[in-house]
């Protein structure tokens, strides 16, 4: 167990530099999509498509890896997310055509729940509620974007060197963090000894691939109902409504559970789960898809490149969720991590109808509505999140609740990616500024649609304290 200061102090360099290297895996493509459509000759919707499945893989991956951890040691799995993140980046950065694209974007993936293993790893290590705090907000603010660096940075590489030399940037990043965590980071696994639910991994891992890949299939009906992608949906959404059938059985009768039934009922476990996935539906994609690729279209965006727009629009973003989180973090165990909570995801809501109402006609308000966004999403939403995932979490159980909070930020993510760019397509006729409204009102819908479901979180009294 770490616990002087210089320990926690080279924790937190190897923890950082995880999640740094996790980051851009999720971020700094985002500026670069539209070159990597014509560097290998795809349609923006495929391209869109390699993102989808980086997300799904990483929402089937953080299921069972937390779990895993507390098994088999979180140092261990930790390292072996990273390894494979670089793997897959390699391939990716090698891909002759965007098949190989998606099998470097799914390996990836397996390092989905490097943030709330990190989370984990440093709550065993901070007993202070105030002082873990201010650590989770620093570690999880990466989460929302690098200061800003890796959107611009990615905007700059994808304009003079093409989108492979983003790819070689996370080959390095990677492999300096798996370095770093080697010689940096102690050994911890509360449940040595425990056996791994490996049957009810196979059939959670089913039901959520089933679900977004039937999701996914159900986008291709928006230009009409076909019978190929109509039938293929209806019959995974079936795969998955059986599989978490089977998941449950299994849950129930086994004698080491993944997941323990009476967890699952209870609101401290299914609230926040769907007020994570509710959010990340309603926001990343706008931030991270729709609000760049306005800006930097001629018709009927502002025609700004690449880099210019991750100047604007996503560096001030992701910079002041870096600088607020450790704020958030520090004030949840005074104010309330559930109160915190909401008051971002009104905040939320009042940026996107900035963004919205406003920043479609302006470029001015879109940089306002954007930033306001990485103050109350990036630096706020995102913290309590990932935060109420480890301090909400069974104490017999830690990895659980954190795995699936993952799971649902990845999946929500994926979701985004999936729901919003279809509306977009569906609502063309309603012309370039119609369309985008539609989707934003949209993600202020869905955005809404979570803070009710936030008022449902239990507060985790064990991790407040009086101020």
């Amino acid at each position: 167990m770490l616990s002087k200061p210089g320990n926690i102090t080279a924790l937190m360099v190897a923890l950082l530099t995880a999640c740094v290297a996790f980051q851009l895996n999720a971020s700094m493509l985002s500026p670069a999509l539209v070159t990597m459509g014509e560097e290998l000759n795809a349609s923006q919707a495929s391209i869109g498509l390699s993102q989808t499945w980086f997300f799904t893989a990483a929402a089937v991956f953080s299921l069972f890896l937390p779990r895993l951890s507390d098994i088999i040691g979180r140092k261990r799995v930790l390292i072996g997310m990273m390894v494979m993140m670089g793997v897959g980046s390699i391939i990716s950065a090698m891909a002759p055509d965007i098949t190989w694209l998606f099998v470097g974007r799914i390996i990836q993936g397996v390092s989905g729940p490097t943030v709330p293993l990190c989370l984990i790893m440093l709550r065993s290590a901070v007993k202070d509620p105030k002082k873990y705090g201010a650590l989770m907000g620093l570690i999880t603010a990466v989460n929302g974007g690098i200061a800003g660096i890796d959107s611009f940075v990615g905007g700059y590489f994808a304009e003079h060197f093409g989108f492979r030399s983003i790819f070689w940037l996370m080959v390095v990043t990677a492999a300096i963090a798996t370095v770093l965590i080697v010689f940096l980071a102690g050994e911890s696994k509360p449940g040595e000894g425990t056996k791994m639910d490996w049957l009810g991994v196979f059939f959670i891992v089913i039901a959520v691939g089933a679900l977004l890949t039937a999701l996914n299939e159900a986008t291709k009906l928006v230009g009409g109902i076909t019978t190929a992608p109509l039938v293929t949906s209806l019959a995974l959404a079936l795969l998955a409504v059986l599989a978490f059938m089977a998941f449950w059985r299994v849950e129930k009768v086994s004698s080491h559970p993944m997941v323990e039934i009476v967890h699952l009922r209870q609101r401290s476990t299914w609230a926040p789960l769907l007020t994570t996935t509710l959010t990340m539906t309603g926001i990343f994609a706008v931030i991270n898809g729709i609000v760049p690729a306005f800006v930097q279209a001629a018709d009927p965006g502002f025609g700004i490149g690449a880099t210019e727009m991750s100047l604007l629009i996503l560096t001030p973003y992701a910079l002041l969720g870096w600088v607020v989180g450790p704020f958030t973090g520090r004030l949840a165990p005074v104010i309330g991590y559930t109160m915190m909570l909401r008051v971002g995801l009104l905040g939320s809501m009042a940026a996107l109808a900035i963004i919205g109402f406003l920043g479609l006609h302006s470029l001015a308000w879109m940089i306002t509505g954007t930033v306001l966004l990485g103050i109350m999403y990036a630096g706020t939403v995102n913290i309590m999140l990932n935060g109420l995932g480890v301090v909400l979490s069974p104490a017999g159980n830690p990895g659980f609740l954190p795995g699936m909070n993952a799971g649902a930020f990845n999946l929500g993510a994926g979701l985004s990616f999936l729901v919003l760019p279809a509306i977009l397509v569906a609502t063309a006729p309603l012309g370039g500024h119609g369309s985008y409204l539609t989707v934003v009102i949209v993600a202020l819908a869905l955005t809404g649609a979570a803070f009710a479901a936030s008022l449902l979180v239990p507060k985790p009294l064990d991790a407040e304290v009086a101020p």
